[in-house]
């Protein structure tokens, strides 16, 4: 990132601080403006390319008002990221998974995810890096992207309403291998049959859990105090 890039504070600015409160249709549209010129520079050139003053003309609001909503090219890459899920989530909504047990489902799912990814390579590469590089202070953008990705893998094993611990663990696993495996892809380390072995392998643990063997067995519990 250069020095031109930086706000002028590196703490986030008031419209950042508040990003969890709800926003006024005006402020939605605009925030969909920003990310999609995100997207567009990024599909161009990769995170290079997304440069804060490009975004803010490419989008048409002023540079103090992107800061104000994005204090650095790593939050909005990271927020873009989250909205690139949420529309994916959509389509899957429209056409859900068919394995015959959770774990294909979830396996299917997460492979047309990464398809959906490999089609603009540069865009999923710069979002990538830019989890890569988060920091605390991208904390509520990171946060957001594992909630959307936590939200597809429950849709796709059948939209349990109350997880069990177990099936959350399994879910916090295969999201870190998903996005691994994409990571590796991305950087030319790992071939793409290797991938969906890895995916497939993973979601394997949901069958693990509802079928119960990811429980303590009997004999090992704890004793009474």
């Amino acid at each position: 990132m250069t020095e031109a890039e930086k706000p002028a504070a590196e703490a986030p600015g008031p419209a950042h601080r508040a990003t969890a409160l709800p926003l006024t249709e005006r402020q939605r549209e605009r925030r969909g403006r920003i990310l999609r010129a995100t997207a567009r520079l990024a599909c161009r050139g990769g995170f290079e390319a997304v440069q804060m003053r490009e975004v803010a003309e490419s989008s048409q609001v002023a540079l103090g008002t992107l800061y104000r909503y994005f204090p650095s090219k790593v939050h909005l890459l990271v927020a873009t990221m989250h909205d690139q899920l949420e529309r994916l989530h959509g389509t899957l909504r429209k056409s859900p998974p068919t394995g015959e047990t959770a774990a294909d489902r979830v396996a299917q799912t997460l492979m047309r995810a990464f398809g959906a990814l490999r089609r603009e390579p540069r865009l999923a590469e710069a979002m990538a890096r830019a989890l890569t590089f988060a920091d605390r202070s991208v904390s509520p953008e990171v946060d957001r992207v594992s909630r959307q990705t936590t939200a597809i893998i429950l849709d796709a094993m059948g939209g349990p309403r109350n997880p069990t611990p177990e099936q959350l663990s399994a879910v916090r696993v295969i999201e870190h291998t998903w996005l691994s495996t994409l990571i590796t892809w991305l950087a030319g380390r790992t071939s793409l049959a290797q991938v969906r072995v890895d995916i497939g392998t993973v979601c394997r643990l949901i069958d693990l859990t509802d079928a119960g063997t990811a429980q303590t067995p009997p004999g090992d519990e704890a004793a009474p105090a």
